[in-house]
């Protein structure tokens, strides 16, 4: 277990602590818990490359610390109001579409490789900093009503084009006569 591991798994066991200040309306420590687990992000990536360090167990939980992050502070604050159940709803099953499509495939004897598109790193970067504005907004009483409309615009327009074109690529992917792998 390297140095980098062990902190995306902290980063993980953030959630849960988020989720708490979040439904219990303690917005300013759902904020600075954000900054912290967006911070050991940045030092595990560059522990790992900058120390050589990098794992394959690093490889598979430094996006699920991520996604379990982004879904949870999406749920979190649909719940709470804060932002409208169709995002919500949208930013999670597109997540749930992209890993049932890849289950699927597998199960199929048809696996399709995982390769993040452009839209999808620029939805998650959108979907990161709506997420820490709104907090950000929302903990320290600030109002910031137009850039968080056009943040959740963002959002929603990456997203479902991150949905087009995950769902077109793994069409082809199926459709075609070669096995990926």
């Amino acid at each position: 277990m390297s140095i980098p591991n062990l902190i995306t798994l902290g980063r993980i066991l953030l959630v849960p602590v988020m989720v708490w200040a979040i439904a219990s309306g303690e917005m300013r420590i759902a904020c600075l818990l954000f900054l912290a687990a967006g911070l050991s992000d940045a030092i595990d990536g560059f522990l790992a490359k900058r120390f050589n360090m990098t794992t394959e167990l690093g490889a598979y939980l430094d996006p699920l610390a991520d996604k379990t992050m982004i879904v949870s502070i999406y749920v979190s604050l649909g719940i709470t109001g804060a932002i409208p159940r169709w995002l919500v709803i949208l930013v999670v099953s597109r997540d749930i579409m992209i890993v049932g499509a890849i289950m699927l495939s597998w199960v199929i004897g048809r696996p399709v490789a995982v390769k993040p598109l452009l839209v999808s790193k620029l939805n998650t970067v959108a979907q990161i900093v709506f997420a820490g504005m709104l907090l950000a907004s929302l903990g320290f009483n600030f109002h910031a009503d137009f850039l968080l409309a056009t943040l959740m615009a963002l959002v929603a327009v990456l997203t479902l084009l991150s949905v087009g074109f995950y769902v077109a690529e793994w069409i082809r992917h199926m459709n075609s006569t070669e096995v990926e792998s």
